[in-house]
């Protein structure tokens, strides 16, 4: 939860309460920028508004998939006991629903947008407008699965610094000897 600090008068300060960390809401704003200069990039080079948002819709829903699965696998890997810490376990769910809800919305915009396209043919109407949500949850299933082998790695490789550490000691007390 992010937070707005107003200094109103001497001794009154105002707080704003929003969902999620500015960093976050930087970093999607920069991702529907950047899809909205891809789209306008391939518009202009193919002149047509369907390839365009097609494309641009799965670019940006493959990199906000990516990035919400590493954030969901890292929340469910400090995902808290419910019955000992409630209330820590109830802020991990409301994370986790904030981000679910995003990436839906993303889904159904992007969806909306391919539709919205002038366009004619059973591929445009029925194929297309689902491509953006599905390499978004792909996108999401592999940026999970990415989170998962980096702290297995990071796990592996602290377990294999303990061992040599501890192969070392006993070497070093034979040598004292």
């Amino acid at each position: 939860m992010g937070k707005i600090e107003r200094q109103v008068s001497e001794g009154v300060t105002k707080y704003y309460w929003y969902p999620g960390e500015k960093i976050d809401w930087i970093r999607g704003a920069l991702t529907i920028l950047g899809g909205g200069l891809l789209f306008a990039l391939i518009y202009v080079v193919t002149k047509n508004s369907l390839i365009a948002a097609v494309i641009a819709g799965t670019a940006v829903q493959a990199v906000v998939g990516a990035y919400l699965g590493r954030r969901d696998a890292a929340g469910l890997s400090e995902f808290h006991d419910p019955a000992s810490e409630r209330r820590e376990a109830v802020i991990d769910g409301t994370r986790a629903a904030w981000r679910g809800t995003l990436q839906g919305l993303l889904c159904a915009g992007s969806a909306m947008l391919v539709l919205n396209m002038p366009h004619e043919g059973f591929l445009a109407d029925w194929v297309l407008p689902f491509v953006p949500s599905i390499i978004g949850a792909l996108a999401h299933s592999g940026g999970m699965l990415w989170e998962r082998l980096a702290q297995e790695v990071g796990t592996e490789d602290a377990m294999t610094a303990a061992a040599e550490a501890g192969a070392e000691e006993p070497t070093k007390e034979l040598e004292a000897a």
